[in-house]
């Protein structure tokens, strides 16, 4: 069983780099043409276009590797099937199920492989990333920075402090502004719960003012709202919001806890921290669904027609789970049944498919 089992590794480990190299490809190809525009406008260099395309292929790797698992199961065993070696293989005494084991060992490497990558390697090269398309290609001053989960911004007018910033709507939570003179004194301390921009200037909720005298002690004023006029606007803000791609897990579980501890709402975070668990192990379910596919027969017709059966289930896993998050993102679902939706649906019939092959 050892040489058998080096000979399905090495057939599944071949189909699983190319394909993985393939989709790099196509990524990094589409990625191109859609950024080249950008590049050329903004005369950057060989050297900044290679090294922005450069760090982002371990989080195109993390995406892609579930489906280059799923396609590699399907192409691994049908070729198997079509040269008849799974006969023959049954006909020495030896289970389908014995067979599969290889598969299901490497794809379970794949899924601990997948979530070192996104906690260790991923969020610091897309970072590393982002500021060179930001920052040295589109010369974007670096006036902000994602620190000790808050966030610091360096504006025209100040320094400000945000406990974090709402996706999508822009709307700030936890303000602090800070005002110095030119001899760097503290002269205006602004504090309110909430920021939201209308029109061309942002109104504050729950707001108290620290005016700081030179002679005198700091005169304080609170109102309940009240219009606040700084030059920057929500996307100037929103570039130092840290994507929750760019967070590994332990770094988003210290975000939702300090967000929880000063009483904001952390439901997205928390669906997507499951989220970040849950898409880890997709590659172990997809493995299961190509190889019994690929096994409900033997003949060439029948393995053509599973590997598309199987690639339609497959990647209707990312939709399940796309629209799973959604739910739980506005609060229809608990984030934990929201993140793990798509793996138990997939899960349940990857392994119902499995009980049916014939071993």
């Amino acid at each position: 069983m050892k040489i058998l089992d080096r000979y399905i590794t090495i057939e599944f480990g071949r189909y699983l780099c190319f394909l993985s190299a393939t989709f790099i490809a196509l990524f990094l190809i589409i990625d191109f043409f859609q950024k080249i525009r950008m590049f050329l406008s903004n005369h950057a260099t060989l050297q900044q276009m290679a090294s922005h395309f450069l760090y982002l292929i371990p989080m195109i790797l993390a995406q892609t590797l579930p489906a280059a698992v799923l396609l590699a199961s399907l192409m691994t065993v049908g070729y198997l099937s079509r040269h008849s070696e799974i006969v023959a293989m049954k006909a020495n005494g030896i289970s389908l199920y014995r067979v599969a084991v290889p598969i299901l060992g490497i794809s379970l490497l794949v899924c601990l492989f997948v979530f070192v990558l996104n906690e260790w390697i991923t969020p610091h090269t897309t970072e590393k990333a982002e500021y060179i398309r930001l920052v040295e290609v589109q010369k974007k001053k670096s006036v902000g920075n994602f620190k000790q989960d808050q966030i610091w911004y360096r504006g025209q007018k100040g320094i400000y402090n945000f406990k974090m910033i709402e996706p999508g709507t822009g709307a700030l939570r936890g303000i602090t502004l800070y005002y110095l003179d030119r001899d760097m004194n503290l002269t205006l301390r602004i504090d309110a719960d909430k920021g939201e921009w209308s029109k061309d200037h942002w109104v504050f909720h729950n707001v108290l003012v620290t005016r700081f005298e030179a002679d005198g002690f700091p005169v304080l004023s609170k109102v309940d709202e009240a219009p606040v006029y700084i030059p920057e606007g929500p996307s100037d803000f929103m570039v130092m919001q840290k994507d929750v791609d760019s967070m590994g897990y332990m770094e988003l579980k210290r975000y939702i806890a300090k967000l929880r501890s000063e009483g904001y709402d952390a439901t997205r975070y928390v669906v997507d921290l499951q989220g970040k668990i849950a898409f880890s192990f997709v590659s172990i379910i997809l493995s299961v669904i190509g190889i019994s596919f690929s096994l409900r027969s033997e003949r060439s017709g029948g393995v053509a027609q599973g590997i598309g059966a199987g690639l339609v289930i497959g990647f209707s896993y990312w939709l399940v789970y796309a629209f799973g998050m959604s739910l739980g993102r506005s609060g229809t679902l608990p984030p934990i049944a929201a993140a793990w939706l798509a793996n138990a649906l997939l899960g349940t019939a990857s392994v119902w498919l499995l009980l049916r092959v014939k071993s």
